[in-house]
């Protein structure tokens, strides 16, 4: 599976290569460089979560195509969901390409969607790619009697956040705010592991998730949970009998007061998120040599057959995106207007019952 869906990403790995060929001056600089240097993967998360154990299963491989092959290591600056790792990255790392920023997927679109503190511009920090293009999932424990979106309209469902503007909260609060549904959040949890040991534990009835997150933890999960709506511009090959958000976006659901097409417009802008998925980036400042290099070694890193067994050891799933297609999909986002992101912004803001 894994295989089959790299095909797409290797297209842009042959024009990448066309690019680079010419700059054999350039590469020579670039290995002298890196040669007994040190590289760090700065994570937005905890050590041990999700984005976590994709970045260190990055790190274990990119380092064989980065020229002059530095040494790896892992730095973690948790919090305000990868805003404050960001934040060092654009103003404080070393802007020379020792440090690749491995941040929530929420991180880049801070700024744009009203997080306080997000003192950075993400369309200035050179994204090298991404691991996963993610299927968000809205996920209620089995025993519970919410089954459906239809139910959710009608029925409260208590559910776990980690902070304001992360996938945690974001999307649930939009389902209120657009379709009518209850959920009811209790912040305040460390991570999304935490969360779900609290749902495990009955503490919350549900939570919104990764599809490729709740698979790894939950295995069983096609009888252990109701999966109420797939957060993602197309389905989950492994979730074919479930329902996209857009299947709830038309009349009867769509919140008073809105337009259809208002909704369709604030889901796709939100859900650019779950495209760009596990993404990695450099410094605004870095030379433009060094962000090439490390993007051809994140091409081929993806591609290394060693890499893609490990992946598929560790059940992660990989549906890498390059460097600048996540460049173009973020300057979209900044180019929205003024209005539709003001008013956006309010709907993904909580306030409680």
């Amino acid at each position: 599976m894994l295989r089959n869906r790299l095909k797409v990403f290797c297209a842009a790995v042959l024009c990448a290569c066309a690019l680079l060929s010419g700059g054999v001056g350039r590469a020579d600089d670039v290995e002298e460089f890196y040669r007994g240097k040190t590289l760090t993967f700065l994570v937005g998360g905890e050590a041990g979560g999700a984005y976590d154990v994709y970045a260190r299963l990055l790190s274990r491989h990119i380092g064989r195509y980065i020229p002059g092959n530095p040494r790896l290591i892992m730095q973690y600056m948790p919090g305000a969901g990868s805003v404050i790792a960001t934040n060092h990255l654009f103003n404080v790392a070393a802007q020379d390409g020792t440090v690749i920023l491995a941040p929530n997927r929420t991180a880049p679109f801070a700024p744009y969607l009203g997080q306080k503190g997000a003192r950075f511009d993400p369309v200035q920090i050179h994204w090298l790619g991404s691991l996963n293009n993610e299927v968000g999932v809205m996920q209620v424990i089995g025993s519970h009697p919410v089954k459906t979106i239809a139910d959710a309209r009608r029925t409260e469902v208590i559910v776990g956040s980690t902070s304001p503007l992360t996938d945690s909260e974001e999307y649930p609060t939009l389902l209120n705010n657009t379709l009518g549904t209850k959920f009811k959040l209790v912040r305040g949890y460390s991570s999304i592991e935490a969360i779900q040991i609290a749902l495990e534990r009955g503490e919350i009835n549900g939570q919104e998730n990764s599809f490729s997150g709740m698979a790894q933890r939950f295995p069983d999960w096609r009888t252990k949970m109701s999966i109420l709506t797939q957060l993602s511009l197309a389905k989950h090959a492994a979730m074919p009998d479930v329902p996209l958000v857009f299947d709830f976006i038309k009349p009867e659901y769509v919140t008073k007061g809105m337009t259809v097409s208002d909704v369709e417009n604030y889901w796709r802008i939100i859900l650019t998120q779950q495209i760009v998925g596990r993404p990695y980036g450099l410094g605004p400042k870095v030379p433009a040599e060094r962000v090439e290099a490390l993007r051809a070694a994140f091409r081929s890193a993806v591609r290394d057959p060693k890499f893609m067994s490990e992946a598929e050891a560790l059940r992660l799933e990989l549906y890498p995106l390059d460097g600048q297609n996540i460049q173009d999909r973020i300057a979209k986002v900044a180019a929205q207007p003024a209005s539709v992101i003001e008013r956006l912004q309010q709907m993904i803001v909580y306030k409680g019952d």
